[in-house]
């Protein structure tokens, strides 16, 4: 696996606020998603009645970025426009639910966009249509005019949460490598972006190979692993002043792999020194180095349990890359992964239900999930070369590098949810890999 522990060793934005609604827990409108297969609920997202003339354009922007995102998770499938029997020209005015109805809506999500001063007013309901009833009242969110895109998210996620009962994941941002130039010589740099792909910005430039960044659980830093020195070494950036620290390794020695710990305080990741390679964590400014594993194997791509308890690895003490789960501070391991082929770079869920994992087998390569204990094992994907799986903030879509077959084969990014349905790509200006998931922003 090329970003696993063997590949690297043959390699050798402003804040916005936003008042938050307030939703009602009443209604019986519930999507349940709990089965791998669901039909998709019709919804009808009319766009959003803009204020004044200054409104208009953000408002039709901003209603299709709620349209995207929602039906984008293959859980909605919007109605047309034209089959529309009633339209919302007034947001105050009452809804005709039996015009909803008659189309087989069975939400309706309705807003209004207004442009005051230097700031954005977003005002939106959830209607059940067929219980002919509103689920929910006051929402509204407030941003800077900059900021339609990240409020649309925050509806998506408001309107996400009420139906399905989950938390959305909208909201948040995916750090990654951008990959440009021949594949003999490929230039990479660090590149953050929203969930879809929008607003890309380019953290580092592509003056040396970067490689495993991450995100702190704020969401304000990344970790990742840089060659600017010749050798793979573990930097910190701080995201909003694109500011580098290095953490201090010792001398003759090689660090790679690294996340945070749940509660951001320490850094565990993979440490090369006399030609062994053990699982170490050190505090976040460095110092405090500790060694969790001691062996002959190759130990790497560690990941914390959500409460911080466990740690999920990669290693090859078996003869064969596997994956072993083990307490946080080190200990006996136990090996979770026994079908047939190479297992790595596992990944713990939010949720703590499910550790994902990429896993090589007769001569394709998979991203698949199991339990903790190594149950209950799936393949969601199939292709000729799939690795590096990163959660979204729910637990609920998996992020992932899909490489195509070719001399000049180019990486992407690629989303599917947990069921194994909804394979989407994610579009990015280049070619891209190693993506990581943000928690929800504030």
């Amino acid at each position: 696996m090329k970003t696993g522990v063997l590949g690297i060793l043959a390699a050798c934005v402003a804040l916005i606020g936003f008042s938050a609604p307030a939703m009602a827990q009443s209604g019986p409108l519930r999507l349940e998603i709990t089965e791998g297969v669901i039909e998709p609920m019709p919804i009808a997202i009319p766009n959003f009645v803009a204020t004044s003339p200054a409104a208009q354009e953000v408002a039709q922007n901003l209603t299709q970025v709620v349209r995207d995102d929602l039906t984008g998770t293959g859980l909605f499938r919007e109605i047309p426009a034209n089959a529309y029997i009633s339209q919302i020209t007034d947001f105050s005015a009452p809804v005709r639910y039996t015009d909803w109805k008659t189309i087989n809506a069975q939400a309706l999500v309705t807003g209004s966009v207004a442009v005051s001063g230097n700031q954005l007013i977003v005002q939106f309901r959830i209607y059940d249509v067929f219980a002919g009833s509103e689920l929910g009242s006051g929402l509204q969110f407030v941003a800077g005019p900059e900021g339609w895109r990240r409020v649309a998210h925050k509806v998506s996620d408001a309107v996400y949460s009420r139906i399905t009962g989950e938390q959305g994941y909208f909201d948040s941002r995916v750090v990654f490598v951008s990959e440009s130039g021949p594949k003999a010589n490929r230039l990479k740099r660090l590149a953050i972006m929203d969930y879809d792909g929008a607003n890309v910005q380019y953290l580092t430039d592509s003056s040396s190979i970067v490689l495993n960044p991450r995100f702190s659980p704020d969401g304000g830093r990344v970790l990742y692993t840089s060659y600017d020195t010749g050798v793979p070494r573990i930097n910190i950036l701080d995201v909003g002043r694109v500011r580098k620290q290095v953490l201090e390794q010792k001398p003759g020695t090689m660090s790679f792999g690294p996340r945070f710990s749940p509660d951001g305080s320490t850094v565990i990741f993979s440490l090369t020194e006399g030609g062994n390679t053990d699982i170490y964590t050190m505090g976040v400014n460095g110092g405090n180095l500790r060694r969790l594993t001691d062996g002959p194997a190759i130990e790497t791509a560690p990941s914390y349990s959500p409460d911080g308890s466990r740690i999920v690895f990669e290693s090859d003490r078996s003869g064969t890359q596997q994956l072993y789960v083990m307490p946080a501070g080190g200990g006996e391991a136990q090996r979770i992964s026994f079908g047939q082929g190479r297992y790595g770079t596992p990944v713990w869920s939010p949720r703590g239900d499910l550790i994902a994992f990429t896993k090589q087998s007769g001569g394709r390569f998979h991203i698949g999930v199991m339990s903790p204990d190594g149950n209950n094992e799936r393949l969601l994907t199939a292709s000729f070369l799939d690795e590096g799986p990163t959660w979204a903030p729910n637990g609920r879509v998996i992020m992932f590098t899909r490489e195509t077959r070719g001399a000049e084969g180019q990486s992407r990014l690629y989303s599917i949810d947990i069921t194994g349905r909804n394979l989407r790509p994610v579009p990015t200006p280049d070619g891209a890999s190693d993506a990581a998931w943000s928690p929800l922003q504030n």
